[in-house]
């Protein structure tokens, strides 16, 4: 039996994960990551503190899970996508490693869409432009840090960067440098006019040779092994983005379907042969499936919005249960608990990021005294499913085909209550996949292909993703919530000249 470690490198946790060649899931070890906000709109982490997290996560699941680390044919690593993850020419990080959470360069973002640079790269990259991507990043620090520019040798995104501490070898995997506006799609490598237009085309020695998923990109070093528990020279695959490792572990393999990740970032997304080209959705990138594009309507407003309420505003009522499995049971008995026909407040989850105005803010609409901390939580629920509705609604746009049925994965997957939601708001039956970790999980199944054990991604997944069940969508509720949709919408129209008056 083969056994593969998958690590998945998100904006807040970082989880290690161990899978057999059937798919079955052996164990699981996860850590959260400290993030640094140094001012508003700045999310940083501390890449050494970030490998050694990953290190001690590696480490546990191989001892928990008993096997022999010679029976690990190999390992991959998915992370967040965009971001920027710096490494210098002294053998160390020049600064830290930026999250997809960061919006410091949104200035940048707006002044290309004016100018009409952003029409000009759409041309070559079939993507809009995002505050959080490495071209906007690296601009802010062209016009505000230049020498961190001079003093790295590598650019990585987030999971390319634990791959080159793990081996050594500096390498981009397409999936995620695709998603980057850095690379051409028509070519499906780096373009000097498409560096040209962003005015970086100093960086171009620093980005490293692309590779696909399922390519060998290294053997885990000596150092590396001493600090991990595995054997020195185990492969180690490419890995890929989050959203595709995370798409090809709910077995999405052809055109019919969506997949949802509803995690820190509220991910909608679809494959097809050939990319949109109308500028209708935000981003196309090359799916792990290198046939296929991945076809993207994203933003940072999903369940992480959630999460920042329980820590910040209900630490008490989080302290009162005993287990984050108990929490999330009476979160949603209090959900339950609130007729779907009651208003509850609307709410807009833009604490992070917004997929309206590049400035907008959250904010809670209609509160009175009526309402409990039950209408709350409904309407956070809420809210957040309609931020991914209103993605949906884009993505239909581009599509040729009726949708079959929703992918879902991320932790709004483990709550049948808000699962239900999904699938009652977006009027479409849900697939609720049979894994608790998602991105690694994708990522053993890149290594299945990579160490032989399958051909393709196809028929890996084919033989390792198990549907747990499907989530039927109810008609009445769903439009019954398409009227609380409508009205979150008109909020959203009405606050939009406000915006411009808020620059924090």
């Amino acid at each position: 039996m083969q056994y593969y470690i998958g690590l998945d490198n998100g904006g807040t946790t970082t989880k290690a994960a161990l899978y057999d060649e059937l798919g079955n899931e052996i164990t699981i070890a996860s850590t959260d990551t400290n993030v640094i906000n140094p001012k508003p709109g700045f999310t940083e982490r501390d890449m050494e503190e970030m490998w050694e997290a990953n290190c001690r996560i590696i480490s546990q699941v191989i001892e928990m899970s008993k096997i022999n680390p010679k029976d690990i044919a190999a390992l991959a690593c998915c992370g967040h996508g965009k971001g920027l993850y710096l490494w210098g020419k002294d053998n160390k990080p020049s600064y830290n490693g930026i999250i997809s959470t960061d919006n410091r360069a949104w200035k940048y973002v707006t002044n290309w869409k004016e100018s009409g640079v952003e029409k000009e790269v759409f041309k070559l990259s079939y993507q809009h432009i995002m505050p959080c991507q490495p071209v906007a990043l690296l601009s802010w620090f062209k016009d505000n840090d230049i020498n961190v520019i001079n003093n790295t040798q590598y650019i990585f995104e987030c999971k390319d960067y634990i791959r080159f501490r793990l081996t050594g070898e500096a390498n981009a995997e397409i999936t995620d440098y695709s998603g980057s506006n850095l690379l051409n799609l028509n070519t499906k490598n780096y373009d000097d006019e498409l560096l040209k237009l962003f005015d970086l085309s100093m960086i171009k020695d620093k980005l490293p040779p692309i590779k696909n998923s399922t390519d060998i990109c290294g053997y885990v070093t000596k150092e590396a092994a001493q600090k991990t528990g595995l054997l020195e020279g185990t492969p180690v695959a490419g890995g890929m983005f989050d959203i595709d490792a995370c798409a090809i572990a709910t077995g999405l393999v052809n055109e019919d379907n969506v997949c949802m990740i509803a995690g820190t970032w509220s991910i909608n997304e679809y494959i097809r042969k050939d990319a949109v080209l109308d500028g209708s959705v935000l981003m196309n990138s090359v799916f792990c499936m290198p046939e296929y594009y991945l076809i993207e309507e994203s933003s940072a407003t999903s369940a992480g919005n959630f999460e920042w309420f329980l820590k910040n505003i209900f630490g008490d009522f989080v302290q009162s249960v005993s287990s984050k499995k108990d929490l999330y049971k009476k979160i949603d008995e209090e959900i339950d608990s609130v007729s779907i026909k009651d208003f509850c407040p609307i709410f807009h989850p833009f604490l992070m990021a917004s997929n309206v105005h590049p400035n907008a803010k959250s904010s809670i609409i209609g509160m009175n005294n009526y309402h409990t901390r039950a209408h709350l939580f409904r309407g956070m629920y809420e809210g957040i499913a309609f931020s991914h509705r209103f993605h949906l609604d884009k993505l239909k746009v581009s599509r040729n085909k009726p949708i079959k049925s929703i992918k879902l994965a991320g932790g709004v997957a483990r709550s049948k209550v808000w699962s239900g939601m999904f699938s009652d708001i977006m009027g479409i039956d849900i697939d609720v996949i049979d894994i608790m970790e998602t991105g690694a999980f994708g990522c053993a199944i890149a290594c299945s292909v990579a160490s032989g054990q399958y051909k393709t991604m196809e028929e890996a997944a084919e033989k390792m993703v198990k549907i747990a069940n499907t989530i039927k969508a109810d008609k009445d509720k769903h439009e019954i919530y398409s009227k609380k949709y409508k009205l979150y919408k008109q909020t959203l129209e009405l606050l939009d000249s406000l915006w411009d008056n808020i620059d924090l």
